[in-house]
């Protein structure tokens, strides 16, 4: 019997249709049939990894364990990111939205964000360090983040806050020396974010899928290159949800291949992939 650990191992369309429909009704992720190689190469890892030899095993294992679903899921999840990402809603925070946000700011002085499939952590940590470098100016403000992502794996990235120091050849050095310690011995090569703006994030996992029960609003969300995994209905879902738990006035930024057109909401527009409530 030829098992999963052959690469040319032939992924079967009735048990592709089984793992699209599951993760489709989990997280809404519309895998379609230009997927079926990159969900065959993964599955065949995953599977090599539990030793197991026949999908009828695997598929058992996932009607009866929450955790194989969640490995799953962590399998399938495309991760693409870096520092200072489409650096033009960093800019526009920057020289506008930031300033206008602050006079909206209630007691608490406290800027929330969310970025909503953080990945390894790269977003949230240039929306922290944006953010740390803009209030200096501002005493007695300060800011929180909530990043999420679906995957377990790219958040236990996220939280240690440790990237080769290739990943940062973007950042000007002025940046780096204030936001990153770089390592040494085993960790040469390697730099850490600096604990102050670690402490600013809390990740977690976090379905789109759910409902969104967060105790207080956000003055701005980060949702990129997310949603081009999702039919047009469950944008739709996402994007009315968004608006719901942003304060007025906050902004909403979607990815450079990502629009909020053909998709029913209230957002105003402002500028291509940026929106307001």
């Amino acid at each position: 019997m030829t098992g999963f650990g052959n690469k040319n191992f032939e992924l079967r369309d009735n048990d592709f249709n089984y793992i699209r429909k599951l993760v489709y009704d989990e997280c809404g992720i519309n895998l379609h049939e230009g997927k079926k190689e990159l969900v065959r190469s993964r599955l065949a890892k995953r599977l090599r990894d539990l030793n197991i030899s026949e999908f009828r095993v695997y598929k058992s294992m996932l009607e009866n364990s929450g955790e194989e679903l969640i490995s799953l899921l962590n399998a399938i999840s495309t991760n693409l990111t870096s520092f200072f990402r489409e650096k033009k809603h960093f800019d526009f925070l920057e020289k506008k939205g930031l300033s206008q946000l602050v006079r909206n700011l209630d007691n608490n002085k406290t800027i929330n964000a969310w970025s909503a499939g953080c990945s390894t952590g790269e977003e949230p940590y240039t929306i922290a360090m944006v953010l740390d470098s803009w209030l200096e100016s501002m005493p007695g403000c300060d800011f929180h983040i909530t990043a999420t992502d679906i995957s377990t794996d790219v958040l236990l990235k996220a939280d240690a806050g440790i990237y080769d120091i290739l990943k940062t050849a973007g950042i000007d050095q002025y940046t780096l020396r204030k936001y990153f310690q770089k390592g040494t011995g085993k960790r040469k090569g390697y730099v850490r974010v600096q604990k102050h703006l670690r402490k600013k994030i809390d990740f977690m996992r976090f379905n789109l899928m759910q409902p969104y029960n967060y105790d207080t609003l956000f003055d701005f969300i980060f949702c990129r290159n997310v949603m081009i995994y999702f039919e047009k209905k469950i944008q739709a879902t996402v994007i009315n949800k968004f608006y719901d738990i942003l304060k007025p006035g906050g902004f909403l930024f979607v990815g450079h291949s990502e629009s909020l057109m053909n998709i029913k909401h209230k957002f105003k527009y402002v500028e291509p992939t940026i929106y307001q409530k």
